[in-house]
């Protein structure tokens, strides 16, 4: 992985990190904005004390949407050493973390794949999630075979059209299908422990926006006839409107509750049974974790 000739996603900016910023806007260290429990994931990831989620700032994706804005578009952050992520994950476990799960971690994977071995020599044994936008380089995914228990990727859009429109990514279908595939080959069927928590395997999410059933549906539609059920799926309703999206002729809009039952009661007619849904009520800021450098520092 060559830092001097950045391609660590599919982007491929070629920027040399240790002088410059590619798109993502990412610093030559790792750099993070949140490290402490989160409830706000699916069952299999959260358990009962929590999923140890780790923040990462900057995006190779940077939604125009994006629920995380502070963190994926303003950069909100604090850089840290291997050491210190190191450190953070041991803090997580004691606090009853249920895995460790790195969020939007594709531009630091290099410091990722170091901390993660330095951990393991040091009896580390939680699982680890690779909670990513789906937008990856396959052959650099390879990187973290053995590494990584389980996936947890977005699969966003089902034509390049609309990733361009919304993230300015002209081959977010392709790169996503790939990724996909080599995370499945890794970790294999999925596997969950006596209490229900997963602990190897694949959880694809699909967040459903307004007007985009119909991608909804092709994406759903293609992850059950390539996968069927060796993959589960959550299928999501919390899209939710930002001051930046505020004045968009679609993004400005809720997802109405007629919409996300459409692309549910396709999902049951393709036959899909391994899949977490959404209630009402979740498109709101609320849901939104608060950036506020919580655990990043030191405990002393």
């Amino acid at each position: 992985m060559d830092l001097e000739n950045c391609k660590l996603c599919p982007r491929n900016c070629g920027i040399n990190r240790m002088k410059t910023q590619g798109f993502c806007k990412a610093p030559p260290s790792i750099k993070i904005a949140r490290a402490a429990l989160h409830f706000d994931e699916e069952p299999p990831i959260k358990g009962k004390g929590g999923s140890g989620a780790i923040f990462f700032s900057c995006c190779n994706l940077r939604c125009l949407y994006c629920q995380n804005e502070k963190i994926s578009l303003q950069n909100f952050g604090k850089e840290i050493s291997v050491d210190r992520l190191v450190e953070i994950f041991f803090e997580l476990e004691q606090q009853g973390a249920e895995n460790i799960n790195l969020v939007s971690p594709t531009p630091y994977l290099p410091w990722i794949k170091e901390a993660i071995l330095k951990a393991k020599r040091q009896g580390f044994s939680l699982p680890f999630v690779y909670n990513t936008s789906g937008y990856e380089n396959k052959e650099i995914l390879k990187e973290l075979e053995g590494l990584i228990d389980i996936y947890l990727p977005d699969f966003k859009y089902a034509c390049n059209e609309t990733a361009f429109e919304y993230s300015l990514c002209k081959d977010y279908v392709e790169r996503t299908k790939e990724a996909l595939q080599e995370m499945v080959q890794q970790t294999g069927p999925n596997q969950f422990d006596e209490n229900g928590r997963m602990i190897k395997g694949v959880l694809v999410r699909h967040l459903v926006l307004p007007f985009h059933e119909k991608e909804s549906k092709e994406i759903l539609f293609y992850l059950y006839h390539t996968y069927h059920h060796q993959i589960y799926l959550s299928i999501m309703n919390q899209y939710t409107p930002l001051d930046s999206t505020k004045t968009h002729p679609v993004l400005s809009q809720t997802l109405s509750k007629k919409a996300y039952e459409d692309v549910l009661e396709y999902a049951l007619r393709l036959g899909i049974e391994n899949a977490f849904i959404q209630e009402e009520g979740t498109a709101e800021e609320a849901w939104i974790p608060s950036f506020c450098l919580e655990g990043v520092n030191k405990e002393s």
